[in-house]
């Protein structure tokens, strides 16, 4: 099997400068290049690849048992002719909070500003791109996948996106009194974050509660001064769990199944739009994806869903299909 080869490049931001949370402007920049890109002045499309929550985008390629990273995935994907030929960028978007979300918010920093308007045209720069771009993410890196397709046309071509965030009434609402449980027992959110930050060992139900901040600080930004655990709305009352209706709202309007139809061109626009969820999703994805499908085919908006047998992890798999699909619609 012919290879492409993978640098590691580091990138200064001055978007990510001074960041709320004290997160490193400096990241190190995965990008992979394909077989034969050092044989001559070929240009090539680019796909930005962003992980889930607590991803980094060189773990996409980290190597373990029974599963191929994804330079060696798209090497045989490429290898095989289900592929177009393709740069890959794999970006750094980790934050105190374990994640970004890929949005711009005053409580997290401008992740999706610095994806589009800084890494985007440094890769332009250095590597021999066409210019056609497109996105592909899973869970969180899907919600970031399906924002950025919807808000940032001038800058993808093409978007999938595996189990990506949606349908907060069904994925994210049912979390909420136990995760409000949690961090009520710690004292508070300020308790509850120095207790996660000094624990060597990270509990499950521990980031599953981080999560919900990661998504408060970017979904729900307050007024006022924005650092660690200030500058955003939970949407749940500690004490009681109950909804927080007013900040519930502003959690809706960022989710991708209410927004089809505000971005109904931008979505029109791209050349691919994939979606899928495994039948067994255990944050009910599969069910979010469907409601999505739904909302794009009412609004006349071409897109390719589907489902799959299993779950929401262990699914590197189905890059096989969203990467192939990508490539050649660029």
């Amino acid at each position: 099997m012919t290879r492409g080869r993978l640098e590691v490049v580091l990138h200064e931001s001055r978007l990510l400068e001074d960041n709320p949370l004290g997160d490193p402007s400096t990241r190190e920049l995965g990008v992979y290049v394909p077989y034969g890109y050092d044989d001559d002045d070929r240009r090539y499309p680019v796909v930005l690849v962003l992980p889930g929550y607590t991803g980094t985008g060189l773990g996409l390629v980290a190597r373990s048992a029974w599963q191929l990273p994804l330079d060696r995935r798209m090497d045989q994907l490429v290898g095989d002719g289900r592929a177009r030929a393709a740069i890959l960028v794999l970006p750094d978007c980790f934050t105190r909070y374990g994640g970004s979300q890929y949005v711009d918010s005053p409580a997290i920093g401008c992740y999706a500003s610095y994806l589009c308007d800084e890494i985007v045209p440094f890769v332009d720069a250095r590597f021999r791109t066409t210019g056609r771009r497109g996105v592909v993410g899973k869970s969180s890196g899907g919600y970031g996948a399906l924002h950025l397709a919807m808000t940032r046309p001038d800058v993808f071509a093409a978007a999938a996106s595996h189990a990506g965030d949606c349908a907060f009434d069904i994925s994210y609402r049912r979390e909420l009194p136990t995760v409000a449980a949690r961090i009520d027992a710690a004292g508070g959110l300020p308790g509850y974050l120095a207790r996660f930050d000094a624990a060597e060992q990270k509990s499950s139900a521990d980031i599953e509660a981080m999560s919900l901040v990661c998504c408060a600080a970017a979904w729900s930004p307050s007024e006022g001064p924005h650092g660690v655990g200030t500058g955003f709305d939970l949407p749940m009352e500690l004490r009681t769990g109950a909804l927080r209706p007013d900040v519930w709202a502003r959690w809706l309007a960022a989710d991708p199944v209410h927004l089809v139809e505000r971005y109904a061109d931008a979505l029109r626009g791209l050349s691919l739009l994939f979606l899928d969820a495994g039948r067994s999703d255990e944050y009910a994805l599969q069910l979010g994806a469907r409601q999505l499908a739904d909302a794009l085919s009412a609004n006349g908006i071409a897109h390719v869903h589907e489902e799959f047998e299993g779950g929401h992890r262990h699914t590197a798999h189905r890059y096989d299909r969203s990467l192939a699909l990508v490539t050649n619609a660029l």
